[in-house]
């Protein structure tokens, strides 16, 4: 999980280096073109047997996936990795409020909140095109989570995910030849481009499936929480972007808030189990009764 979310961040880092040769369109092309190949021959979707409902989410996860990929790498352009990748992590933490009615959840809502405005309040510098790209970025994050799980549901394996990923990358073909054809990129942009496609997609995707196998979920969407304090901390050793202390201190917010909100639910989760558990046995301490049926 740890090489999983460092290598996401490097990969981010590195793109980023390529932005004043090809900027941050011509990266996240060639991203998806990288990719969408490896993927595309590690999942071997069969693409002639995918029906229509198939198709629709695996068509709808590539259009949210190219977007995020974009909105995220031009808001990183704009406002740093460490401030996008926290205004995007509000994509997930929202799908994990958004479903509960506890006041806990509450809590932590407006505890995120509050540090997306101080994230977000005015100063002379304040980049509100870098903000509004992250934020679409964490909306497309969201969409993301809930399309996976439809193409999870619909397609076996990593079929789904391969092919959207593939899709993603043909759409991004005519684009991206367009910007290397008018900023002809060098080696070293192209290299540092690659890489992001390696370490942002391929490497996260395939330790999240080695993970996953032998860390619970529970556990697993908690450690999801310390993506945005590694994105700081990649963007100040790589790129030299440094926070202030009150940005350092809303980014420890919104990690704080997804974290109570993810224990929390552990908890609760424990407790139906042990309540259903009981109610299956027939008797309070769960140990079951002699002749007696379990209700």
């Amino acid at each position: 999980m740890l090489g999983g979310g460092l290598s996401n961040q490097l990969g981010a880092s590195l793109g980023a280096l390529a932005f004043p040769v090809i900027g941050p369109v011509g990266v996240v092309a060639v991203r998806q073109w990288v990719a969408g190949a490896v993927l595309l021959a590690v999942g071997r979707p069969r693409l002639g047997a995918f029906t229509w409902s198939q198709w629709w989410p695996v068509l709808s996860m590539a259009l949210v996936f190219g977007t995020m990929n974009l909105t995220l790498y031009s808001a990183v352009d704009r406002i740093g990795l460490g401030l996008a990748v926290t205004l995007e992590f509000l994509g997930p933490l929202a799908v994990a409020l958004a479903a509960s009615r506890r006041w806990v959840d509450l809590v932590c809502a407006l505890v995120a909140g509050g540090a997306v405005a101080v994230l977000m309040r005015p100063q002379a510098s304040t980049d509100h095109t870098g903000i509004a790209l992250a934020l679409v970025a964490a909306a497309c994050w969201a969409a993301y989570i809930l399309l996976n799980r439809t193409v999870g549901r619909r397609v076996p394996g990593v079929g789904g995910s391969a092919a959207a990923a593939g899709v993603s990358a043909l759409v991004f073909a005519p684009v991206g030849a367009l910007v290397l054809i008018a900023h002809p990129p060098t080696p070293a942009a192209l290299a540092c481009a690659a890489a992001a496609g390696v370490l942002s997609s391929i490497v996260p995707f395939l330790g999240d499936l080695f993970a996953l196998r032998r860390v619970p979920a529970r556990y697993f969407g908690l450690f999801m929480s310390v993506h945005p304090v590694m994105a700081a901390l990649v963007g100040l050793a790589v790129l030299g972007q440094a926070l202030e202390w009150v940005d350092w201190a809303a980014v420890a917010a919104i990690v704080a808030a997804n974290a109570a909100s993810a224990l929390a639910a552990d908890t609760r989760r424990r407790g139906v189990r042990r309540v259903r558990g009981r109610c299956a046995s027939g008797r309070p301490d769960g140990r079951g009764s002699p002749g007696r049926p379990p209700t």
